[in-house]
């Protein structure tokens, strides 16, 4: 029932959505990654890219060093100014980002479309969002951009979906808008607080005994992840043992789960959190979940979706006031470190495109506050760093300004190993030349 509904798309959709974008972003969840795939590699009058980012791509120049290999044996000839650049011309995010423009612009044709597949696979830094702006502002009129990620809402995409150069599809079928549903007859409650220290209510009590700490490890992975196989679980919990050991554990562990949420609800049924069918690991149907960080995350979707900027505020607010604290604080493994980063990354932006509603409309103290808030979460930030230093000139404290744009500079000399923009430089010209 579920992939029925994930599924519902139509090619017609798809390229009327995607139309006249700079960038288009899809959600893996979704059937459009392999519709895209499946109508532009069967249609040879389309002049499709694509490339596959391996794992562990661990710097900026060795992933496009593979892209530009890979694209060069296929077509013969591809990447002039890339492979020029990569070889020491310009090394730099921006003068990477021109010379792969340049060669894309090169190409033949009309409508080219590079597809990078993968692309949570390489780091999502700085050097990345400065290469991404850089890529974005030069790429030719006749060349589109796709790139398949879990992290939608990484920098700097949401600005990007704001302007309309870039659009997110996929979204509206997510797994999460399906299941969290009220049920009109009555089931147990399970409120999952994933903020902070994590706990769980059921029916209005806490589970305090979860019988050690794995259970309370899966339990908050299960909500989280609401769609996982059993090769998913074993590879983060249990990867050093046999397919029979992990199994073993697993089912004592999910056993356990059961009995902490039927031991707050006066009943004789044994309630479980999940369901197993067609190969997945899913919300059961027995148990009616709220959850606050997949609340926060779908106040941040619905806000980078909606054209309403009154709707947008609301859920920006929404948003803010969900993320009290890191996520799961208490807990220290490698996907809840990968997913505290994620949700702290979507604070940081949700932070942004609230104080920027403000900016909008000269509120400079609101939103002065909620941009300094926002770099504390996402430093390396250049363009909230240039808001801020725009407000402060706007207030008449340009020399605030100025003290702003010189500690961020020697931040990205020490910590990012990069230069400033000459966006960020022109600004601190224009100030200093009027203080």
């Amino acid at each position: 029932m579920i992939h029925q509904v994930v599924t519902r798309v139509s090619l017609e959709s798809f390229k009327e959505k995607s139309a006249g974008k700079k960038v288009v972003l899809l959600y893996p969840w979704t059937n459009y990654r392999n519709l895209f795939l499946s109508h532009f590699l069967q249609s040879a009058k389309e002049g499709l890219l694509y490339y596959r980012i391996p794992q562990d791509s661990s710097s900026l120049s060795e992933w496009l060093g593979g892209l530009v290999t890979e694209l060069d044996d296929v077509l013969g000839g591809f990447g002039k100014n890339l492979k020029k650049a990569l070889d020491g011309n310009d090394t730099t995010p921006q003068g990477l980002a021109s010379a792969l423009a340049k060669d894309l612009g090169a190409l033949s044709g009309k409508d080219k479309i590079l597809f990078v597949d993968e692309l949570d696979r390489v780091p999502l830094d700085a050097e990345f969002d400065s290469f991404i702006t850089t890529l974005v502002d030069a790429l030719p009129k006749d060349v589109q951009l796709v790139f398949s990620s879990r992290l939608l809402h990484h920098v700097p995409w949401y600005h990007m979906v704001a302007k309309g150069d870039a659009i997110v599809l996929g979204t509206e079928y997510r797994k999460d808008d399906v299941m969290f549903t009220v049920e009109d007859e009555p089931k147990p409650q399970v409120e999952v607080y994933a903020f902070g220290r994590g706990h769980a209510v059921v029916n209005g009590k806490e589970i305090s005994n979860w019988d050690g700490a794995l259970p309370r490890q899966l339990f908050f992975y299960f909500v989280d992840r609401e769609m996982v196989t059993r090769d998913d679980i074993f590879d983060t919990f249990w990867p050093d043992l046999s397919i029979k050991e992990a199994t073993n554990v697993f089912h004592v562990t999910k056993r356990k789960i059961s009995e902490r949420i039927s031991m707050n609800v006066k009943s004789d049924q044994n309630f479980e959190l999940t369901i197993y069918t067609s190969g997945f690991y899913m919300p059961g149907d027995k148990v009616v979940r709220h959850y606050d960080a997949g609340d926060f995350q779908k106040a941040v979707d619905s806000a980078m979706m909606t054209d309403d900027k009154r709707e947008q505020e609301r859920l920006l607010r929404q948003a803010v006031d969900l993320y009290t604290s890191p996520f799961l604080e208490t807990i220290d493994m490698p996907w809840v470190r990968e997913r505290r980063a994620h949700l702290k990354q979507l604070h940081a932006e949700a932070l942004t495109q609230l104080g920027r509603i403000h900016m909008a409309r000269n509120e400079n103290e609101e939103a002065l506050g909620l941009l300094v808030h926002a770099l504390k979460e996402s430093p390396q930030r250049e363009d909230v760093h240039r808001d801020v230093m725009t407000i402060y000139d706007a207030l008449g404290m340009s020399d605030q300004a100025m003290q702003h744009f010189h500690k961020m500079e020697k931040q990205w000399k020490s910590k990012f190993k990069m230069a400033l923009s000459p966006v960020t430089r022109d600004l601190y010209a224009a100030i200093s030349a009027k203080a």
